[in-house]
């Protein structure tokens, strides 16, 4: 069978600037998997990914849905050394829309929904109960029909008008900030800190070759006995990240770890929780706010404004060409290697069109010196041309949870 050649909207150019890592000043941001923000992107792309197996199951398809908004309410906590109390448990509130039933055949969409957020908390914060230390309360609605019907025609197309923009290669204060966060969250050090929460924030600044990184790390207070149990832990807690930063980036790196503390104030001078999230007294969480698809908040970077988490896998334009803007600038680099310093890759779609044909895909390249210019540009076409032509190899993964979206 002959393939049909698309004539996709590509285009290609150079760019004049200095890249990110050669810039004066940078600023980038991680929130760890228990910020508030975090904790919704994470549960709502999950629910998505529990639905998508649902209808498959049934349906032998994917339904309409966009699990894309959702709230974490702060609940009241009282912290107190040696261990404190839950006064009011946090509220999770679902929103967006489903596919409830089709065909005669109903989908448990709020049982799935609350369900999979209960097991999402048990995987991943150590000190909340799902049940005890979270209300729930779903919000979602069926779905518009005219978006409902998309699913149904013979061609996927795009069910919103929507950009994207992705790079590569991450800088290495990108880099290191994504690595800090990772370490101060994984098994090993939980083992050997186990008062470090999972709300762990990494703000990094890099002026010159020099980068400052002001860590936020939630200490549960079942482990703190005194301030001077506090004080003596977060100084072991910081020369363990440094030591590790050390083997990881090359440039002289200040740490400084939960910077307000002050001892002498008593309670008032130390970041202490009772489960390890500021989402349980002092900071509530909404999708969307946290970090972009490759798990950063990249101040010198273009950023999108789509909420990647939640949306269908299939159609909705604003998850995967955020998705995919990202892995075809990293694919440009790998494949083009010495000749790409830098590369942007932007996507727009047009509500109705098929998702393989954005209205304009593009890239912009910093060249490496010595590059032969129209032969990298010819190249990075293809790859572009390439990767939406296998854009449904995308989707079907994005639907069974391969890709991380914060």
């Amino acid at each position: 069978m002959q393939k049909t050649l698309v004539e996709r909207n590509i285009v290609v150019g150079t760019l004049q600037s200095v890249s990110v890592a050669d810039q004066e000043i940078e600023i980038v941001e991680r929130k760890g998997i228990g910020h508030p923000d975090s904790i919704c992107d994470s549960i709502m792309e999950r629910v998505s990914i529990n639905l998508c197996k649902a209808y498959h199951e049934r349906f032998g398809h994917i339904l309409h849905h966009n699990i894309d908004k959702a709230f974490l309410v702060a609940g009241e906590t009282e912290v107190r050394l040696g261990g404190g109390t839950v006064k009011d448990p946090m509220l999770l509130i679902f929103g967006d829309r489903a596919t409830y039933s089709a065909n005669g055949k109903e989908v448990p969409v709020a049982e799935i929904a609350v369900e999979t957020a209960k097991r999402w908390i048990r995987e991943n914060l150590r000190f909340v109960d799902p049940e005890a230390h979270v209300r729930y309360r779903v919000e979602i609605k069926p779905g518009s029909p005219e978006l409902v019907d998309i699913f149904s025609r013979d061609v996927v197309v795009a069910n919103d008008t929507s950009a994207a923009v992705g790079y590569a290669p991450l800088s290495e204060t990108e880099r290191t900030v994504k690595e800090t966060e990772r370490f101060l969250n994984s098994r090993e050090f939980k083992a050997k800190f186990p008062e470090a929460g999972e709300d762990i924030k990494v703000m990094g600044f890099r002026q010159g070759k020099s980068l400052a990184l002001t860590v936020a790390v939630a200490f549960v207070d079942r482990f703190i006995d005194s301030e001077a149990t506090y004080f003596r832990r977060k100084r072991e807690l910081t020369e363990a990240a440094e030591a590790h930063l050390r083997t990881r980036c090359t440039m002289p790196i200040s740490l400084a770890v939960n910077h307000l503390d002050e001892p002498g104030r008593g309670l008032g001078g130390m970041y202490l929780s009772v489960l390890g999230t500021s989402a349980e007294s002092g900071d509530s969480g909404q999708i969307g706010r946290g970090n972009r698809v490759n798990g950063l908040i990249a101040v010198n970077r273009p950023m999108g404004t789509e909420a990647a988490a939640g949306k269908n896998p299939v159609s909705h334009v604003g998850k995967i060409y955020t998705i995919l803007t990202h892995q075809v600038a990293q694919k440009v680099y790998e494949e083009l290697h010495g000749k790409v310093r830098e590369v942007y890759v932007s996507m727009c779609s047009r509500i109705g069109a098929p998702i393989d044909q954005p209205k304009i895909a593009s890239a912009a390249i910093i060249l490496e010196k010595g590059a032969r210019r129209e032969r990298v540009l010819s190249q990075v076409r293809d790859i572009l041309d390439r990767e939406l032509a296998d854009i449904h190899r995308l989707t079907r993964e994005l639907s069974e949870g391969k890709y991380p979206v914060c």
